[in-house]
């Protein structure tokens, strides 16, 4: 029988260390070591990058169990830089962004699917322009340690591409400005 209550309390205390490894991140945008940009061809004939300086998020992460594994991000509208004012002043208007109508982008994840490792499918709900749809990003570990300042990190980067009329950013730049291509480059600093 203390075989039995020591087998037991053993497994209990290896699924409880398994469990403790989950963490939770908070995505560092203080010392900006994450970045979302996008890009979109301009009339076919070369792309737009474009970047959000504005945005907040947190994830959870396991390495035991990836698949329990969460995001959620927002992003401000208005914080829209692509290197030319003018261009940026027209894409925040209602012509695209329309940031006083819809001054944020939210995604919020549903599910994590693990191939590997090192990568995966993180599938969600992006709204965007008052619009909610699902989106699938395909998402790359980078690496995760602990930093020289006491804290552990962990990062990834993960790419999607979306039709923008399927947000009702609909006005017509010609068939090749229609996906837009977006990469999300992802620090977290675990709680």
């Amino acid at each position: 029988m203390k075989k039995l209550a020591s087998l037991i309390l053993g497994a209990s205390l290896a699924l409880g260390s398994t469990l403790a490894t989950a963490a939770d991140y908070v995505i560092d945008t203080k010392g900006m070591h994450a970045f979302i940009q996008f890009r979109i061809s301009h009339l076919g004939y070369s792309w737009l990058h474009g970047r959000f300086d504005d945005f907040s998020g947190e994830f959870s992460y396991d390495a035991d169990n990836p698949g329990a594994s969460k995001a959620s991000v927002v992003i401000k509208t208005a914080s829209l830089d692509s290197n030319h004012a003018e261009r940026d002043k027209h894409l925040r208007s209602d012509d695209f962004f329309d940031v006083e109508r819809y001054p944020e982008i939210r995604f919020t994840s549903t599910r994590y699917q693990p191939d590997g490792a090192m990568q995966g499918m993180l599938y969600g709900n992006l709204t965007m322009h008052g619009v909610t749809k699902p989106v699938a990003i395909k998402v790359t570990k980078i690496g995760e340690g602990e930093d020289p300042w006491g804290g552990y990190r962990a990062g990834f980067e993960g790419t999607t591409e979306i039709n923008r009329s399927d947000w009702g950013i609909d006005k017509n730049l010609g068939p090749a400005s229609e996906k837009v291509e977006i990469t999300l480059s992802i620090e977290g600093v675990r709680k």
